[in-house]
């Protein structure tokens, strides 16, 4: 029984001493047996179209200077995301980017490699990162605590952008699924239709999301990785 509205949200529901809400992270290799397809299938090609798009755009983001891996691991952080979001979206399942357990252990780690990356092969660069150029000399204290600040808060803003925007779109078909057994008749197809655009949007915030998160990492990793020729 829901003992309140955030409980939906709770990772702790076992059946026989087992938690099985983490287990939505795998159901993707069952829903996607392209192995089996003699022939592309619509859904095949359309992932395709969308991998080699992101594929070039991030490598155009990452610029020659990335290291070697860079835009597979953007692609499959993308494919990652996309997939948690969009399962999350199904009955039942439990949205496992909607818990902060799981978005930060994406950006504290991806976070502290760069930097680690950064200050130790390109010091220099990084630390003229921290003064924008065009700075007046009596404002430069001032900007590189800015700049440090906003350094060190990445990793919460990346995880907590991607939580709540789950969150958010899930209590408002929460809160709006809750009114049908309440409300009357004549009002019932407006909750429908209202329903029905949240599930629309939540599918586009699911996407968003992913790109969101991917692309950011993206732009972190082109301003640690630094051609000193």
């Amino acid at each position: 029984m829901m003992t309140n509205l955030f409980s939906i949200f709770d990772p702790s529901t076992q059946i026989m001493n087992i938690s099985l809400n983490w287990i939505s992270i795998t159901l993707i290799f069952i829903m996607m047996p392209m192995i089996y397809w003699l022939t592309p299938s619509r859904s095949n090609i359309i992932f395709n179209l969308l991998t080699s798009t992101l594929k070039k755009e991030f490598s155009t983001l990452l610029g020659p200077t990335s290291f070697i891996g860079s835009t597979l691991m953007m692609l499959s952080l993308f494919l990652l995301i996309l997939t948690n979001n969009s399962m999350g979206l199904f009955p039942y399942i439990f949205t496992a980017t909607s818990h902060p357990m799981l978005t930060v252990t994406l950006a504290l780690p991806l976070w502290t490699a760069l930097m680690m990356y950064g200050w130790i092969n390109h010091t220099i660069h990084m630390l003229a990162h921290l003064v924008p150029q065009g700075t007046p000399p009596l404002l430069t204290t001032f900007m590189v605590c800015i700049e440090s600040i906003s350094n060190l808060i990445r990793p919460l803003t990346l995880s907590v952008r991607l939580a709540a925007n789950m969150i958010a779109g899930h209590l408002l078909m929460t809160l709006l699924g809750n009114q049908g057994p309440t409300s009357p008749d004549l009002l019932m197809p407006i909750i429908l239709i209202t329903q029905i655009a949240l599930i629309t949007l939540e599918s586009a915030v699911a996407m968003i999301q992913a790109y969101v998160f991917a692309v950011l990492t993206t732009l972190y990793i082109s301003e640690t990785t630094y051609d000193n020729t």
